[in-house]
């Protein structure tokens, strides 16, 4: 008897444990954006946008493109019905991500130095990054990072996220639920989607790939910058053939 209460206890147990790499945070018409602001896009000097459209709303303000480039057949959109719907989308992908239950509490910790595998990892108020950063996505090919962020995000110059083991053939699968304001240190290389929801600001020389940078209220602040963002706005869940992954895809 106590075997078998022994078993069934640790089968609940299993059965409670966050099934992060499995979940999907859906961008919806969000993953069609690489920058996308609630009131100004902002760009200085030759940065260069790729992967998906540059948008503005509420606001309407796109300014810096030019010298800025945004690589066809990608569109800019300011105020209308396109980037209006985006923002809707974002604002659910936000709340689907912070609600997703935690894998670890990394409150306090700099995330420079660490190795981390699939999961939800918190910060119960701001988080910094300081020096590299391992995603180590363990031949998963449901791998997936969230972090969830009580206020800002910083990343000091020069930082960097590395995806590795990485087995999916999707790019996009780390996400950073921000619960005010993201700003990337100069030269910093960065993966994975922002979703802030107040302001992005991008040293210069920054990167993002694999991502984009998504601000609900606030402006996105670009200064020769490289943005590459994703074919898709879903992390599938289970897919088992290639038709299965691209009917995902927007």
């Amino acid at each position: 008897m106590k075997t078998t209460t022994t078993t069934v206890l640790a089968i609940l147990a299993l059965c409670a444990l966050p099934l992060t790499s499995r979940a999907a945070i859906v961008l919806g018409t969000a993953g069609d954006f690489s920058v996308l602001a609630g009131s100004t896009a902002t760009n200085t000097g030759a940065s260069l946008i790729n992967g998906g459209n540059v948008g503005v709303s509420p606001g309407t303000a796109l300014t810096g493109f030019l010298p800025g480039v945004l690589q066809p057949p990608f569109t800019m959109h300011s105020g209308d019905a396109s980037s209006l719907q985006a923002q809707a989308d974002l604002t659910t992908a936000y709340n689907a991500a912070a609600a997703l239950p935690m894998t670890q509490d990394l409150t306090g910790v700099n995330l420079g130095g660490l190795t981390l595998l699939p999961g939800v990892y918190k910060f119960s108020s701001s988080a910094q990054l300081t020096g590299a950063l391992v995603l180590d996505a363990n031949n998963d090919p449901n791998a997936q990072f969230v972090f969830q962020i009580g206020s800002t995000l910083t990343t000091a110059a020069a930082s960097s996220v590395v995806t590795i083991n990485k087995a999916s053939a999707l790019p996009c699968i780390v996400f950073w639920q921000v619960g005010s304001s993201a700003t990337l240190g100069a030269a910093t290389v960065f993966q994975g989607h922002i979703l802030a929801l107040a302001s992005i600001t991008m040293g210069a020389g920054a990167s993002i790939v694999s991502g984009s940078a998504l601000a609900s209220t606030g402006a996105v602040t670009l200064d020769t910058n490289h943005v590459t963002g994703c074919a898709g706005s879903v992390v599938p869940v289970m897919s088992k053939t290639w038709s299965e992954i691209k009917s995902y895809y927007r």
